[in-house]
């Protein structure tokens, strides 16, 4: 195992910024990981110090293919986690939002276009990701439509789902489009939590990403593949959105991963000083939920559900 700094800044007040990235094996940057980028991505951070462990196991007993490396960075962010704060501390400006960087920009810029260096020469790469609004999500695998993402890669994973969507505008500043564009093919991995550890969830990504490695011939191991299914391809198009129609406390009553049918309850809405229902939310078609949030606050025109509608 081989740690180096990858991209160091000095800090008048506490200790020096760095990125630190975590090597294993030799040969052709084969495989790069890259953890936690914002200050409450916590189950993602954990997920990438687990997979250091592994591989670390791995290299010490020869697992790991010859001619190959694989790079694991653990956290891009380690000032706003340090203070529980989601994206920069000083400007609340956001990593994921600053590809491929400027050597000479704003600080989080800057701190984009070391990692990117670093990592834009890898054969494949996987993002550890979290959602953009708090709640949680069914595991699955996602990619941006490039024209240089391949869904055949994408279902070695083994989650149940592989999503596809359209670029949109702000898409290409993201870490993922650009990998794809500089010839990575990139995968970015959602499981389930952000700022909590769920250590079911936790442990089938670190079986994804051990399963995607062994079947493009990075790791010999043996992984276990009961009950793992063909997943389903999904395109944005396909993920029904439910706005929160007024603000007020939010009382869920179904959670991501349950089958629900068309005009069932999801959720209420109860005024915040008489107690009485505002309101009910229903669903407007029969499907799975895919994305729930799970604050106590809604806001009006609030993204709560995502219900998959195949």
């Amino acid at each position: 195992m081989k740690i180096q700094t990858i991209f160091h800044m000095s800090s008048p007040y506490r200790d020096d910024f760095r990125i630190k990235a975590y090597t294993f094996g030799e040969g052709e940057k084969t495989l790069c990981i890259v953890g936690s980028m914002r200050g409450d991505e916590i189950q993602q951070q954990f997920v990438a110090s687990q997979m250091v462990a592994l591989m670390k196991k791995a290299e010490e007993e020869n697992q790991i293919m010859p001619g190959i490396s694989i790079s694991i960075i653990p956290s891009v962010n380690p000032f706003s986690i340090n203070i529980e704060k989601r994206f920069w501390a000083l400007d609340n400006t956001d990593i994921n939002r600053m590809f491929p960087g400027y050597d000479q920009g704003e600080t989080t810029q800057r701190i984009a276009a070391g990692l990117f260096e670093f990592i834009k020469d890898f054969k494949f790469g996987i993002q550890l990701a979290s959602y953009y609004l708090p709640g949680n999500f069914l595991p699955h695998v996602r990619m941006i439509h490039t024209g240089f993402e391949d869904v055949n890669d994408a279902k070695y994973f083994g989650f149940p789902y592989v999503g596809i969507r359209e670029p949109e505008p702000f898409d290409t500043v993201l870490l993922n489009y650009n990998w794809q564009i500089w010839n990575t093919q990139a995968f970015s991995l959602y499981s389930g939590t952000t700022d909590v550890i769920d250590h079911k969830m936790a442990q089938g990504a670190i079986e994804a990403i051990s399963r995607f490695m062994v079947k493009k011939n990075m790791l010999s191991l043996t992984i276990e593949n009961e009950g793992v299914q063909e997943p389903i391809v999904i395109e944005g198009k396909q993920l029904i959105p439910i706005q929160a129609p007024h603000a007020g406390i939010l009382i869920i009553e179904k959670e991501a991963g349950q089958v629900v049918k068309k005009d069932e309850v999801l959720a209420r809405i109860v005024h915040p000083y008489e107690g009485r229902d505002v309101c009910e939310i229903k669903s407007p078609v029969s499907g799975t939920i895919f994305f729930a949030r799970n604050k106590s606050i809604t806001f009006q025109n609030t993204l709560l559900f995502r219900i998959i509608n195949l």
